[in-house]
C-alpha cells in the first residue's frame, strides 16, 4: 500500500524542495481529493490538527527540525514509487496548489472545518493532536471540493 512518504516523496520529486508546512498540506489535500472523488484514501497515515493545520506525525517524524525538505531526505526511508491513479490525484492537486505558500494553504485549513472541528476548544496557540478522521475529510470536500477556487498556476 501507497504511504505518506511515498506521496511526499513523488511531491518533492515533481515540484522540488519546499517548507515542511507545504509538504504537509499538499499531501494533506492529495488525500482529500483521493477521498472525496474516489472514496479511498491514498495512504492509511491520520492527519492531526495542530495549530499550523492538518500535519502528519509519520511525515512529521521524516522532517522534523527541518525548515526546507528535498527528495534527497527522503531516501532509504524505502520510498516506493505511485500507482499511475495516485500519482494523477496528486499531480492534479500539485499543479493547481503549488504555486501557494505553505503559509497560504495552513490559512485555507484553517477556514475549512475538518481542522477547525478537531481544534473546539482550543485557542490558536494551543498544541493540537486531534487525528482528523478521513470520514470528516472526505465528507466535507465531496461538498466543498479541493480544486474549486484554487489558485491556478
Amino acid at each position: 500500500m501507497t504511504t505518506i512518504v511515498d506521496v511526499a516523496a513523488h511531491i518533492l520529486r515533481r515540484y522540488g524542495s519546499m517548507t515542511t508546512m507545504k509538504l504537509q498540506k499538499l499531501a494533506y489535500y492529495s488525500q482529500a481529493e483521493a477521498l472525496s472523488h474516489r472514496g479511498t484514501p491514498l495512504f492509511d497515515e491520520d492527519f492531526q490538527a495542530w495549530r499550523g493545520g492538518p500535519v502528519c506525525y509519520d511525515l512529521f517524524l521524516r522532517h522534523r527540525g527541518r525548515f526546507i525538505v528535498a527528495a534527497t531526505d527522503l531516501e532509504g526511508d524505502s520510498v516506493h514509487g505511485l500507482s499511475s491513479a495516485d500519482a494523477s490525484v496528486v499531480d492534479r492537486v500539485c499543479d493547481r496548489l503549488s504555486s501557494c505558500s505553505g503559509n497560504e494553504l495552513s490559512e485555507r485549513t484553517h477556514r475549512e472545518d475538518p481542522w477547525r472541528d478537531m481544534r473546539k476548544g482550543l485557542s490558536l496557540s494551543d498544541r493540537g493532536s486531534g487525528v482528523i478522521s478521513k470520514d470528516a475529510i472526505r465528507r466535507f470536500y465531496r461538498v466543498n471540493p479541493v480544486l474549486d477556487g484554487a489558485v491556478r498556476s
